[in-house]
């Protein structure tokens, strides 16, 4: 199978604009369902990392549907801001009535705009996440610095990523369920042919935890640290803009 990822330095990020755009309106039930509800518990965790004192700016690239966004939007104190970004324009049109009919989703606001190319000054935003977006960016390198520039010096990058289990009967499980079975329950319900047999794809070639997290540190970011959940089914990486940072 041909590897495609995105960068926006390639003719590949329509591709995968589109293969989101269409498996948008089953992306939520799919990830309930694949995962046995756990991605709830994993963005959970992925705020938990957060530090959410006071009126915290913050930017969810690559929101999806927006179920990031709600989290850190329902914890925050009055004046607290969430900005909410994705590439993938049917994405955002599914988050647009989740977020309209929370109350804590007035301080959210949704634009389109991808990783690479944010319409943000430096130094702007107290912590910046990910979830699930990260491996199909081919530049991680240069994305982090992105994520670097626009944080201001003391704030936090949070990302959640899908990982594998360690080796074992366990890993080996997995391994046949998230290769085999999956593709195929994805295909059923979102009807698209390529879009979950993509995504183990994807998953397989994301950097090992250690060197993704050396990336981390190359781009600028200290105290890297880097907590698999439910067994490395997925992994959190959490990392801080030094205060004297630019």
């Amino acid at each position: 199978m041909q590897e495609r990822m995105l960068s926006t330095k390639s003719n590949e990020l329509t591709f995968v604009r589109e293969m989101f755009n269409n498996i948008a309106a089953h992306y939520d039930f799919l990830n309930r369902l694949l995962s046995l509800r756990r991605d709830v518990v994993w963005r959970r965790t992925l705020v938990d990392a957060l530090v959410l004192d006071g009126a915290p700016l913050l930017l969810d690239v690559a929101c999806g549907t927006g179920d990031v966004a709600l989290e850190m939007a329902c914890r925050l104190d009055a004046g607290g801001q969430v900005v909410a970004v994705d590439f993938a324009p049917e994405m955002l049109r599914r988050a647009k009535p989740k977020v309209q009919v929370k109350r804590c989703g007035a301080a959210i606001q949704l634009a389109a705009a991808d990783a690479f190319d944010l319409p943000f000054g430096p130094r702007q935003f107290d912590a910046v996440t990910i979830a699930f977006g990260i491996r199909n960016i081919q530049d991680k390198a240069a994305v982090l610095e992105r994520f670097h520039h626009h944080l201001k010096p003391g704030g936090r990058l949070a990302i959640l990523e899908l990982g594998m289990p360690s080796q074992g009967v366990l890993g080996a499980l997995f391994r046949t369920y998230f290769s085999r079975l999956l593709p195929l329950v994805g295909r059923f319900f979102s009807k698209h042919g390529f879009a979950y047999s993509y995504l183990p794809h994807s998953v397989a070639h994301f950097p090992p935890a250690g060197t993704f997290c050396a990336l981390m540190r190359r781009a600028g970011f200290e105290n890297v640290r880097h907590r698999p959940l439910t067994l490395g089914i997925a992994v959190l990486f959490v990392g801080d803009k030094p205060t004297a940072g630019n």
